[in-house]
C-alpha cells in the first residue's frame, strides 16, 4: 500500500503534461491516478512529494522542476518559471493566500476579491496564483475554447455543431494553463469577440475571433482596477459569473461559448466604490491593508523583491537558495491542489453542517441565500485541500469567517425582530457540528 501511495505521489508531482501523454498507454495511467485519489492517506502525500521534489532536484542538478513553455518546446533547458514573483517569497497576506488555494481547488464557485491601497501586493498575489494552480491543461486538440475531452465544462457552438454531424473528436494535447488579464479600458469586442472581418471576407464566411473571455476558461482571469471598468463591462462580468458561459450575437453570427476561469479581482477603494451587485458575486473579499508589516517583515519583503531575477541565477548565493526552497514548496502546493480537485466531487457534507451555515447567515442578517451557498463550497474546497473526504467544524469555521461575516449586517447584540414580531437580542452564535 505505501509503495502504491508513493507511486501515486511520484506521477502528480510531475505536471500532467510531463506524466500523461496523448497515447493510449498515458490516457490508462492518468485514469489510474483518478482511481487510486481515495487509497492516499490523510495529508501524507504533501509531505511525501515535498520530499521527492528536494530528491529529484538534487538527482538531476537543476534549479527547478516547475514546466515552462521554453522547457515544452527544449526538455534540456534549465530555465525557470519567470512568468511571475514566487508565491511563496510574498511576506505574510497568510489569509489572502489561503483564500487562492482554496479558490484554485474550487475554481468554478470560488472567486476572490482583493481590495487596498497602492502598493500592497493585490497583483503580485493574484498573479502569483500562476505557479500554484495546475501549470497545464488538457483540451480536444485544437481547440480555442479549452474544451475539456470529456466536454464536462460545457462546449462552444462551433464543436456542438461538429459533434451534431456526427464527427468524432478523438484528438487531444496538453497546452499551458492560460493567465488572462482584463486590461482597463478594455472593448467588447475584444472581451467576448467579434467577427473577423479579414478573415470573413476572404472565405466569404463569416469568422468568430474569440476574446480574451474565451481564452480564460479552465484557467486564471485577473481584473486589475475592476471598480474602474466600464459599466458595459461590469454587466459582461456579472453574467459570465452568474451563468458561466458566454453569448454573442454578431453581424448574424450567434456564438455560445463556455467560460468558468479561477476569478480574481482586485481594487483600490480610494480610486471608487465597487458596484455591491458585482461585489456580492465573489465568494471571499479580503482586504490587503488588513495586516500591518512589522519592521523585520518589511525588510524581508524588500531582500525578496531585490534579490528576486528572472532566468537561471539569482543576485546571490543567498537569493539562489531561497528561491530554490520555495520552488519547492509551491510544487508541492501545485500538487496538492491538483490532488484537492480531484478530491472534491467525493467531499461530503451533511444536512446539519449546511444547516449550520444557513443559521449562521440569518444570524448575520445576510441577504440572499449566496452567503451560505458559498460557504458550502467553501468548507468543501477547504477539506479537500486538507486531504479528506468529510467536512469538519474547523472548515465549518473558515467558511463562516471567509463568507458569510463578510456579508453580516447584524452582530451579537443587535436587536433583531423574532417571528411573532417581538424584537429580541441577537445570542451568541452555537458551536458548528461536528
Amino acid at each position: 500500500m505505501r509503495d502504491l501511495s508513493l507511486s501515486i505521489i511520484l506521477v502528480a508531482a510531475v505536471p500532467l503534461s510531463a506524466a500523461f501523454s496523448t497515447s493510449t498507454a498515458g490516457q490508462l495511467r492518468l485514469h489510474a491516478l483518478h482511481k487510486s485519489i481515495n487509497a492516499l492517506p490523510t495529508k501524507e502525500y504533501a509531505t511525501t512529494c515535498d520530499t521527492f521534489i528536494k530528491e529529484e532536484i538534487e538527482k538531476k542538478d537543476v534549479d527547478s522542476v516547475l514546466p515552462t513553455n521554453q522547457q515544452l518546446r527544449h526538455p534540456n533547458t534549465k530555465m525557470r518559471d519567470t512568468r511571475s514573483f514566487p508565491f511563496g517569497l510574498i511576506v505574510d497576506q497568510q489569509k489572502i493566500k489561503h483564500a487562492l488555494l482554496l479558490s484554485a481547488t474550487n475554481p468554478k464557485s470560488i472567486g476572490v476579491l482583493i481590495s487596498g491601497g497602492h502598493g500592497t501586493g493585490k497583483s503580485v498575489l493574484a498573479r502569483s496564483m500562476s505557479r500554484i494552480v495546475p501549470s497545464h491543461i488538457q483540451i480536444i486538440q485544437g481547440s480555442e475554447y479549452n474544451i475539456h475531452p470529456d466536454l464536462e465544462d460545457g462546449v462552444d457552438s462551433f464543436l456542438l455543431q461538429r459533434l451534431h454531424n456526427g464527427e468524432q473528436i478523438t484528438d487531444t494535447e496538453f497546452v499551458p494553463t492560460p493567465i488572462v488579464q482584463i486590461p482597463l479600458g478594455v472593448m467588447e469586442d475584444s472581451l467576448v469577440g467579434a467577427v473577423d472581418l479579414e478573415n470573413s471576407l476572404e472565405t466569404g464566411t463569416p469568422i468568430f475571433s474569440p476574446g480574451l473571455l474565451a481564452k480564460a476558461h479552465r484557467g486564471i482571469l485577473y481584473i486589475d482596477d475592476i471598480n474602474l471598468l466600464d459599466d458595459e463591462v461590469i454587466d459582461i462580468l456579472i453574467k459570465v459569473m452568474s451563468d458561466g458561459c458566454v453569448n454573442v450575437e454578431r453581424e448574424g453570427l450567434s456564438v455560445t461559448y463556455p467560460c468558468r476561469p479561477l476569478i480574481i479581482a482586485s481594487y483600490n477603494p480610494e480610486e471608487g466604490e465597487l458596484r455591491e451587485h458585482l461585489h456580492d458575486r465573489f465568494a471571499i473579499t479580503l482586504s490587503a491593508d488588513a495586516t500591518r508589516l512589522s519592521t523585520e517583515e518589511r525588510v524581508v519583503a524588500v531582500d525578496n523583491v531585490i534579490g528576486f531575477e528572472g532566468g537561471t541565477q539569482q543576485n546571490s548565493a543567498c537569493a539562489e537558495e531561497n528561491l530554490r526552497i520555495v520552488e519547492v514548496e509551491e510544487q508541492a502546493l501545485r500538487t496538492r491542489v491538483e490532488m484537492a480537485r480531484m478530491r472534491l466531487d467525493k467531499v461530503q457534507i451533511t444536512t446539519s453542517q449546511i444547516q449550520h451555515l444557513c443559521e449562521e447567515a440569518t444570524r448575520a442578517g445576510c441577504e440572499g441565500q449566496r452567503a451560505e451557498i458559498f460557504a458550502t463550497e467553501i468548507s468543501k474546497a477547504s477539506a479537500a485541500l486538507d486531504g479528506r473526504n468529510a467536512v469538519n467544524k474547523e472548515d465549518l469555521q473558515k467558511a463562516v469567517v471567509l463568507a458569510i461575516l463578510p456579508r453580516a449586517t447584524l452582530f451579537p447584540g443587535d436587536t433583531i425582530e423574532s417571528g411573532d414580531g417581538d424584537n429580541v437580542m441577537n445570542a451568541p452564535p452555537p458551536p458548528p457540528p461536528q
